[in-house]
């Protein structure tokens, strides 16, 4: 029952992720959460290591999306130096908004990946999605307040799920 919760991967950060290994995998496209995946929800643009990264993301031929549940304004002024398609308001873990990401990039499921920090809204929405998911560790220990009270039960999944993995 848990293992629907469960990401595929769990890194450190999205700078630990290998991207070739991902284009091995078969993954052709990206779809990225932006608060505490990327930068703490307080911070309004791209760090230059961030725009590197999906620069060499797109150079290595992968499509890259952000997917938020945050508001226009939000998305559309991180995405600013960027320039990456988006999708805000995204209702994550309902999986509408996914399946139009997915159709945005002209890509079959199991050619996506979702990276986010989140479990029962990034994790879960993308498995709802059955796309690669990919779980990071939040960048930042601040948090909106609604986040906050997910981050307990998402500690107790995490356990579970190393315990999962090792077996």
């Amino acid at each position: 029952m848990l293992e629907r919760f469960f990401p595929n991967m769990y890194v450190k950060s999205i700078f630990h992720l290998n991207v070739d290994k991902l284009i091995k995998k078969g993954i052709k496209g990206i779809l990225v959460d932006i608060d505490n995946t990327l930068v703490s929800f307080d911070i309004e643009e791209p760090t230059d290591e961030i725009i590197t990264l999906f620069s060499t993301m797109l150079k290595k031929g992968l499509k890259v999306m952000l997917i938020s549940n945050n508001t226009k304004e939000r998305v559309d002024l991180f995405n600013s130096k960027l320039n990456l398609k988006t999708i805000h308001k995204a209702k994550k873990p309902r999986v509408i908004n996914i399946k139009r990401a997915i159709k945005m990039m002209n890509l079959k499921n199991n050619e996506v990946a979702l990276i986010g920090d989140q479990i029962f809204t990034d994790v879960f929405g993308g498995n709802r999605a059955n796309l690669y998911t990919i779980l990071v560790q939040p960048v930042s220990c601040k948090d909106e307040w609604k986040t906050k009270v997910k981050r307990g039960l998402e500690k107790k999944v995490i356990r579970k799920y190393i315990e999962y993995k090792r077996t």
